[in-house]
């Protein structure tokens, strides 16, 4: 069978050694024998996360872990200042306006990253703000945030610092318990190189001060659950056992490349994608670029929605732009189980569209 090759920002390609060690036959779960696996995948989780703190693990997508982020830290009628720069900065305005939070936007321009200078402007403008939400990579525009320097910011003031970094989570630099972030949220199927269906959440001492106070309304999501079974390597209710199985291989694998090496591959792969596809002429569409994704403007004059039908027809998957951006960029991601060669073997085939194309380079 033909390769096909996934260059889409989740999910990601699930390397075969991972699928192997999934498709073995299955255990029950409540049994020492899962408890070890959890406890063992835990462990090494916290060294991708950067934390010596405990990582909650739910059965869900990336935005169950952003939606308890909310819903156990705040009350109804609290103000949160959020960064939207992109359809996942958008996300958490709506998981808060719909428990009653009332939001200040920071509208960032799509391909910008926001100035912590303009967070803490927001801080001091509305000290009663109980928390400031951002991502690390704004997956739909391509685009890293400076959490170091926000963090910095929101430290010195009473509110919580919560980051999405589903997507970055292993391509770009993120220092979890170093900059002080108090809330991080991560997935599955991105850098972690497994099936969606895990989210994860860790949280400061201060986060989880503020979780003993709020009062919005949870009952899957109830991190105080998940935090009491942790202590038995468990969870509450019943897990995605095999992807937890999976996530544990995974973990090994990064182990074995040293989590240095592998966040520093994301890096050389994002470089290498770059050089590419401006020596074929074409612009980047981000001003602060990820190590996890590209986003590349669609040449002038060229059908975004052809390029993507015609590199799917040559067995490449690019993801397209999202909303104001649909058939203005095409996005090529460059983590988790992605490897280089993928990623020589799709640039070539795009140049090839391009010149089919009649797109001149």
């Amino acid at each position: 069978m033909e390769k096909k090759y996934l260059l889409t920002p989740g999910p990601t390609p699930v390397p075969e050694e991972i699928q192997a060690e999934m498709a073995k036959p299955i255990i029950h779960h409540r049994t020492p024998q899962y408890r070890e696996i959890f406890s063992q995948a835990n462990d090494k989780l916290k060294k991708i996360f950067k934390t010596e703190r405990d990582i909650l693990t739910f059965t869900s997508s990336g935005t169950g872990a952003m939606e308890a982020s909310v819903v156990n830290t705040l009350s109804k009628g609290d103000k949160a200042i959020v960064v939207e720069g992109g359809k996942f900065g958008e996300r958490f305005s709506e998981i808060c306006r719909a428990y009653g939070v009332n939001v200040v936007p920071v509208d960032v321009e799509w391909g910008n990253a926001p100035d912590p200078a303009v967070i803490k402007g927001l801080l001091e403008k509305n000290k009663d703000a109980k928390a400031v939400f951002m991502n690390l990579c704004e997956t739909s525009t391509g685009t890293v945030y400076d959490v170091k320097g926000i963090a910095e910011v929101v430290n010195k003031t009473d509110a919580i610092l919560v980051v999405d970094a589903i997507s970055g989570l292993g391509a770009d630099d993120l220092k979890t318990d170093e900059w002080n972030v108090d809330v991080v949220a991560g997935g599955s199927q991105k850098g972690l190189m497994i099936p969606p269906g895990l989210a994860f959440l860790t949280l400061s001492d201060k986060a989880w001060a503020m979780a003993a106070k709020s009062d919005l309304p949870n009952y899957y999501f109830n991190i105080k659950k998940y935090r009491k079974n942790l202590e038995k390597s468990d969870v509450p209710y019943t897990p995605a056992l095999t992807l937890t199985i999976g996530l544990n291989k995974a973990l090994s694998i990064m182990e074995s490349e040293g989590f240095d090496n592998f966040i520093r591959r994301h890096r050389q792969d994002a470089e290498f994608v770059r050089r590419s596809v401006e020596n074929m002429g074409l612009d980047l569409f981000s001003k602060s670029p990820s190590y996890a994704v590209t986003a590349v403007k669609v040449p002038h004059g060229a059908d975004g929605a052809a390029l993507i039908k015609a590199m799917k027809a040559k067995g490449v998957t690019f993801a397209g732009g999202q909303a104001s951006l649909k058939g203005k960029i095409f996005r090529i991601a460059h983590m988790g189980g992605i490897k280089r060669d993928d990623l020589e073997h799709a640039l070539s085939l795009l140049k090839d569209v391009l010149n089919e194309m009649k797109v001149s380079q």
